[in-house]
This record gives C-alpha cells, structure tokens and sequence, in this order.
C-alpha cells in the first residue's frame, strides 16, 4: 500500500514538473518555476531506509507500463523485462520470409533473434526444428517467453511459432502485418494452435 501511495505521490510530481517546465518564468523571479514542483522526487529520496528501493521499484513500474501499453497486455510486472523491452523494439518490422533483421523477418526468424538477444540462446532456425527440442508444457501452464506453436489440422506440419507473453497473447511475425501481438482466442488461431513449448535456459 505505501508504495502505491508513493508511485501515485512521484506521477503526481512528474506531471507537476513537467508543467511548471512548460509554463514561462514570471518576470519577476529569478529562479525556475520548475524546481517549486521537484519537493515530491525529493521525499522520495530522503528516506534513508527504502528511498532507492523506492526509487527502483517506481523506475521498474514505468517500464512495465509504458511495455503493456506498447504491446496490449496486462502485466504482472514480474515478468521478464529484457524480454519485453526486445519484443516491444521488433514490433512493426515487416514480414519477410526466410530473414530476421529488423528491415523484415519470418516467424522463426523472429523468434531466433529474440532469443538470441534476450538469453543468448542459438535456437534451430525452423518452428519444426524448434518443436523438436523444447519441453512441452500444458496450455494452462504456458509462463513468459514459452514458445507457442501452430498447425493447420490433425497431421499437418508446424507451420508458425510465436512467443508467449501473458494472458493469452503472444509475439509473432505473421505474413498479414508483421511482428505484432495477438491473441490465442482469436479464432484463427485458437483453431490453429498445436502445442507451447519451453527452451531449457541456463
């Protein structure tokens, strides 16, 4: 609760400040308006018992929002932030079959970039590939950067992989727009979905 109090106390501040840096001086003051609004950030840090885990702890808060703003979803803010801050870099790069840089990537490619960057993990460049070598886990139980994958019916191939962030959405590169976040109750693909999958990480 008192962290919550002093996260709404420090937006408060932020917002003070950065309307105050907006608003001309008067005239008659010789000091900057914006440093009247700088007293909550102050209380903030002149706690000598929790002021830099405070201070910590409302940096890490804003990273999560400004993340599940960026990609749709509503976050526990105990995810893993590396991860999401990668994923959210990639959105909007174009679809490009056979590649994975950010002037265009396939699904795999996506994936194996992520994961790279991420965990410093060489995954196998196709989603078949990929299927092969991870630990499958229940659809209910699916956590934070388990790897999703598609096929088109009973027998069919892999054909997609995506990676799962939180209640029910996943990153992924698709032909139709790119990497982007969609949703597992999409009717395409919660008809297509086959099984997730964990990378083993060291």
């Amino acid at each position: 609760m008192k962290n919550r109090i002093l996260y709404c106390l420090a937006a408060a501040s932020l917002a003070l400040s950065f309307f105050f840096e907006q608003a001309p001086a008067p005239a008659t003051s010789g000091a900057p308006v914006a440093a009247e609004a700088s007293f909550l950030p102050d209380f903030l840090s002149s706690d000598p018992d929790g002021g830099a885990n405070d201070r910590a702890s409302y940096r890490d808060s804003l990273q999560y929002s400004q993340y599940a703003h960026a990609l749709g979803v509503k976050l526990e803010y105990t995810e893993d932030k590396d991860l999401l801050r990668t994923v959210t870099d990639w959105l909007g790069t174009p679809y490009r079959f056979g590649s994975n840089t950010k002037r265009g990537t396939d699904c795999s490619g996506f994936v194996t970039r992520v994961f790279k960057e991420v965990y410093g993990i060489t995954l196998q460049r196709s989603s078949r590939s990929m299927f092969e070598k991870v630990q499958r886990v229940a659809k209910d139980e699916m956590q934070t950067g388990d790897l999703v994958f598609f096929r088109r019916g009973p027998g069919q191939p892999i054909y997609h992989v995506g990676i799962y962030l939180t209640s029910g959405k996943f990153a992924h590169s698709a032909t139709n727009g790119g990497v982007m976040v969609s949703s597992l109750n999409q009717a395409y693909y919660h008809r297509n979905f086959y099984a997730a999958g964990r990378v083993a990480r060291n």
